[in-house]
């Protein structure tokens, strides 16, 4: 969570716009989206220029030494945030409105990358030089502030922060999953460079960035020394959907300033027959919308043969079937309520994970997760599509703490199980003895199916209750006696101290 001088900071930026006439939260995140972009293109030209340095490949700068911008041509030094930042204000206001802002627009020239498709009608409305002049010098402020955090999560937490300001931010779902929720979910699948990666309600693309920057971290070599696998890697593995074109436009831009330059991110109804991918992906990682219901006529009739519900949370899980690969992976986030809905939706969505496909592990955890926004409990669904069942022992855990307090101000605490779960599902191996009163243990899928496919942690896990010694109860009331005796006392003392 974002606290302190850096907090008073992207507030002081906020007040700047409203001063300057813009007080749409929606606009003013994505003034401040391109403006980041802008600072992090930059950031990111120098640091791949570096890269190649040391690994002795040929680099080419995308700020060349004359860029043609329409019918004009101008020195692509200029238009560097560490050049224009130094300018004059008015100087400054012209080179970012005249130059800056229509080279970024076509930045890409392939028209159908998803760069392209959001920023065609992107439109530059800071109102003057002054309030542009304070807007740099404020970013620039926040950029040194989260160069010194000892956070790793930083960046997202700056998103999250601006996106709380969106005043239906938590109803309609904009608001982002905690990088280190995100950072566990990759961790598990570890994602390799062959993969096909999906988030069919992408957002700001978290869910793609992390496993992007896994991915970089991970298999650095394989994905910059190999052709095929930097292309791969470059185009045509990450897929993102949302129908919020804000979302969509910061998430192509979050995308390629954490250099993937051209994931396929689209305007799309994921749920609705707009939706056509079948077999598709070896990877889904979501976190879906939960709330909400639909009309049963907008809703693919694909995904209602699997459970013939409106509630978007099953949905999606039809879905994620359906768009994975035989032996394509899941992880996703779901309410507690699909773990033990008893309604015959809930219970066939489980049934077709269950016994059609291959469930590996439900982490359940705590209500706190997603504080402030929503104080809902949620679980982690990881499943393998199969087509022919093969679910044999499911891995649950409990997870009672992720390094962040529960409550409304998420504050980092030293009780943190996200290592243990990493490590533990890793070796699922060594769960076969773990007893049901532990935070974690392995469950038959015969017994889930006797229990109507509940998937609730609370239904296998076995509570040790100690046993507690009381008196008897002749020597309570006798404690009682003596007790009432003494308040007589007392009583009968301070009436004659009243009295005299």
């Amino acid at each position: 969570m974002i606290t302190g001088e850096l907090k008073n900071k992207i507030d002081a930026l906020w007040d700047v716009f409203a001063a300057g006439g813009l007080t749409n939260p929606l606009e003013v995140i994505e003034q401040i989206t391109y403006l980041m972009f802008i600072r992090d293109l930059d950031d990111t030209d120098n640091k791949n220029a570096k890269e190649c340095a040391m690994l002795g490949l040929p680099f080419k700068s995308i700020f060349s030494d004359q860029i043609k911008i329409g019918e004009r041509t101008v020195d692509g030094q200029q238009l560097k945030w560490s050049t224009f930042r130094d300018f004059p204000a008015n100087k400054m206001y012209e080179t970012v409105q005249e130059w800056v802002f229509p080279f970024i627009k076509n930045l890409h020239s392939d028209k159908n990358s998803a760069y392209s498709k959001y920023m065609d009608d992107a439109i530059f409305k800071l109102p003057t030089p002054l309030v542009l002049s304070k807007v740099v010098d404020s970013l620039d402020d926040i950029y040194s502030l989260m160069g010194k955090s000892t956070e790793i999560d930083i960046r997202g937490d700056v998103y999250e922060y601006l996106l709380s300001k969106i005043s239906t931010a938590g109803r309609n779902g904009q608001f982002r999953t905690p990088r280190h929720i995100i950072h566990m979910m990759v961790e598990l699948m570890k994602p390799t460079p062959k993969e096909t990666i999906c988030d069919p309600a992408c957002g700001t693309g978290g869910f793609l960035v992390g496993a992007s920057d896994y991915l970089r971290e991970t298999y650095r070599n394989d994905i910059l020394m190999n052709k095929e696998n930097r292309d791969h890697y470059m185009n045509h593995m990450f897929y993102g959907f949302d129908m919020d074109r804000t979302m969509l436009r910061i998430g192509a831009m979050n995308m390629m300033t954490h250099g993937v330059e051209s994931p396929f991110i689209e305007y799309r109804d994921s749920l609705s027959d707009q939706n056509i991918d079948t077999d598709k992906y070896s990877l889904i990682l979501a976190n879906p919308p939960f709330k909400g219901t639909l009309d049963a006529d907008s809703v693919s009739a694909s995904l209602l043969k699997v459970a013939k519900t409106k509630k978007t949370e099953l949905l999606f899980l039809a879905l994620f079937i359906r768009m994975l690969k035989i032996g394509g992976r899941c992880a996703c986030i779901v309410p507690d309520g699909v773990l033990f809905g008893s309604s015959k939706a809930h219970k066939q969505i489980r049934k077709a994970i269950i016994e059609d496909n291959r469930l590996e592990a439900v982490i359940s955890m705590p209500s706190g997760v997603f504080k402030p926004y929503a104080g809902v409990s949620t679980g982690i669904l990881i499943f393998t599509k199969t087509g022919h069942g093969g679910t044999d022992k499911v891995w649950f855990y409990d997870m009672k703490a992720d390094g962040y307090s529960l409550d409304d101000k998420r504050s980092p605490v030293k009780e943190n199980d996200i290592p243990d779960i990493i490590e533990r599902f890793n070796h699922l191996d060594k769960e076969l003895g773990r007893k049901r009163t532990e935070q974690s243990f392995l469950v038959d899928m015969k017994e889930i199916i006797d229990n109507d496919y509940d998937l609730s942690i609370n239904k296998y896990k076995e509570v040790i209750y100690e046993k507690v010694e009381y008196p008897p109860t002749n020597e309570i009331l006798a404690d009682i006696e003596k007790l009432n005796k003494e308040i007589d006392k007392n009583l009968e003392e301070l009436k004659a101290l009243l009295k005299g």
